[in-house]
């Protein structure tokens, strides 16, 4: 009589395994620094190349824009020709534009480059997660190669803006992305010897229609949630969301009747799957937001540089990694769903004590900053745990695409998170400042201080300095106002996910890889590993 599957031993990875998976690291780490590093740099490309605003905007973007629209299509690609091919093709690509993008010697160039790199980056992000499932087989192993991954990915956006810094004190600004080249060599070089070959190969034909529409419901997403909160709910951020909703609900229709579709819409049956895309999707938008109004609190409200502001920032990135790290070993003790939830319990501390924080203004920056590291080591459990999830209950051949999908409801979540957390506090700071006001606050003083805190701290200067205090300090207290409606809306929010992962994300609920292949034996066909 053969063993049942959960009886079946796990094998253990050894320090082949380890010292692949400190290769795949490595690109993470960089795409990471990559959202953040070209910040700084904008200033002195700008002087090289004299790029409209409106370019400059699209230089910042477009590289955000194409790792999200095609992450879905990457993650299955991987699935169908090969996860590490595609990982050493990306390599390619992604240095090669670095390259590009370097010596760019116009703002079209570098707009191009910058794309490229996006497509180059969609096809490292998903084919590393997918090879870490291949290479950790062990179910604690698996939960710490995913930690460190993710731990990977939270320090990069913390040091990138550091790491441009540096490089911008020495060289010039085509220097930021030729720290890639280096990192991408050694990909090339080691990922034949230590990472292993792993397809489906039953997959059909990649349907070039179900990609075009995968990126017409994704890009006008990502671009009316960005495009919005930075220039207001404009027509065309409407006609953008529409768009994308109405391209997401074809594609979705064309998924279900083909025999390989793009994105296999059955492993939405699975409630582990639905309950963990949609938490990271809410957590990562509580998790944006936030950082969003913290930067906005430290130099607005604390009246920090942005030097002083970043400084500030690095112990709440820090600190993720003792989350993301101290997940897994904490899950095996007490089960995935109750350590995210609890997990979600000190961030909504975290949350709370940065809501104290706008009481009043003067009480320093011990609370926030302390409130912000609560914040970031509670989300770690979150999202590391949920993708060691999602992973653990797909079939084997289904790991890219269900790694693509994980990383893409996580950049949506981002951007919906810039969008409605600077939304709501904004709304409400300008009605809160709207009846706060003091009487004979010249009319252009007044507008500019219902708009923004930003903007009544630059008019406030044209005024004696007994009434710009009293506007200031108008400003300021609805500032704190529009900050702690934002906060209370977030407690809700990951308090609500608590109560989603201890329900659902517990034992019973998440069968490992094990019991999933037994169900799906019949479609799973594993492809050889490479010495």
């Amino acid at each position: 009589m053969s063993p049942k599957p959960e009886s079946v031993p796990r094998p253990r990875a050894g320090a082949r395994e380890w010292i692949g998976l400190a290769v795949l690291t490595m690109p993470v780490l960089l795409l990471s620094i990559d959202l953040t590093a070209l910040h700084l740099a904008l200033p002195h490309l700008a002087a090289d190349l004299a790029p409209s605003s409106t370019q400059q905007l699209w230089i910042l973007d477009i590289y955000g824009f194409m790792t999200a629209g095609l992450l879905i299509t990457m993650g299955t690609l991987g699935d169908r020709i090969g996860r590490r091919r595609l990982l050493l093709a990306g390599a390619v690509a992604f240095g090669a534009a670095s390259v590009a993008a370097a010596y760019s010697t116009s703002a079209e160039m570098l707009i191009v480059t910058r794309a490229l790199l996006g497509v180059g980056g969609a096809t490292l992000m998903p084919s590393t997660l997918a090879l870490i499932s291949n290479m950790f087989h062990d179910a604690r192993q698996r939960g710490l190669a995913i930690g460190v991954w993710g731990s990977c990915f939270a320090v990069g956006g913390a040091i990138g803006p550091v790491v441009s810094g540096l490089m911008l004190e020495w060289f010039w600004w085509g220097s930021v992305f030729l720290l890639n080249v280096p990192v991408m060599a050694v990909l090339l070089v080691a990922g034949p010897f230590l990472l292993p070959e792993f397809r489906d190969r039953r997959a059909g034909r990649l349907d070039v229609l179900s990609v075009l529409l995968s990126l017409a419901a994704i890009l006008p997403l990502v671009y009316a949630l960005k495009t919005g909160t930075r220039d207001g709910w404009q027509p065309s951020v409407a006609g953008a969301l529409l768009a994308g909703t109405a391209c997401g609900v074809l594609f979705a229709r064309r998924q279900r009747r083909l025999p390989h579709p793009l994105m296999d819409l059955a492993l939405f049956r699975h409630r582990v799957f639905g309950v963990g895309l949609g938490s990271t999707l809410s957590g990562q938008l509580v998790q944006a937001a936030f950082i969003l109004l913290f930067a906005q609190y430290l130099q607005l409200a604390q009246g920090l540089s942005p030097l002083q502001a970043g400084l500030w920032m690095m112990p709440f990135a820090a600190v993720n990694v003792v989350g993301s790290m101290g997940a897994p070993l904490l899950a095996a003790r007490i089960g995935p769903g109750r350590t995210i939830a609890l997990g979600l319990v000190v961030m909504a501390i975290g949350l709370s004590l940065f809501v104290r924080a706008q009481d009043t203004l003067e009480t320093g920056l011990a609370p926030a900053v302390t409130g912000a590291m609560l914040i970031s080591i509670g989300v770690g459990p979150l999202l590391v745990l949920v993708l060691d999830l999602i992973i653990g209950v797909a079939p084997k051949e289904k790991s890219g695409s269900a790694s693509s999908l994980s990383e893409t409801f996580s950049e949506v979540g981002m951007a919906l998170g810039v969008a409605t957390g600077g939304a709501l506090a904004g709304a409400v700071y300008r009605s809160a400042v709207a009846d706060d006001l003091p009487g004979g606050t010249p009319e252009p003083v007044a507008e500019a201080a219902r708009d923004s805190l930003a903007r009544a701290m630059a008019a406030v200067e044209r005024l004696p300095a007994g009434q710009a205090q009293e506007v200031l300090q108008a400003a300021r207290e609805a500032f704190g106002t529009g900050l702690t409606v934002a906060g209370c809306a977030g407690i809700v929010i990951v308090l609500v996910l608590a109560v989603l992962a201890w329900v659902f994300l517990g034992p019973r609920s998440a069968p490992g890889r094990a019991d999933a292949e037994a169900r799906c034996e019949d479609r799973c066909v594993e492809g050889s590993t490479v010495s």
